[in-house]
């Protein structure tokens, strides 16, 4: 087997990155839903939409990108 950096085996951790999308209503600050990639660590989430960002934060999360869908929706993507 090769000793690249990308090798891996079975059994050994994960690496990479992590991505959490947290769908929001800006208007009312009213959380929508969240997708995660697979294993993501995450808090339970709040209704409150900055309170679900806020924790994801604070665990490590940052802001990667945010995108209005519609005036009533806003996607923001955080990785770790």
């Amino acid at each position: 087997m090769k000793n690249n950096w990308y090798s891996r085996e079975i059994g050994t951790a994960w690496f990479g990155r992590h991505v959490v999308i947290v769908r929001c209503n800006p208007q009312t600050n009213t959380f929508i839903g969240i997708h995660t990639s697979l294993h993501a660590p995450t808090e339970p989430p709040n209704q409150n939409c900055t309170e679900t960002i806020a924790q994801l934060l604070s665990i490590g999360y940052s802001l990667s990108h945010s995108y209005a869908i519609s005036p009533y929706e806003v996607q923001y993507i955080l990785v770790k």
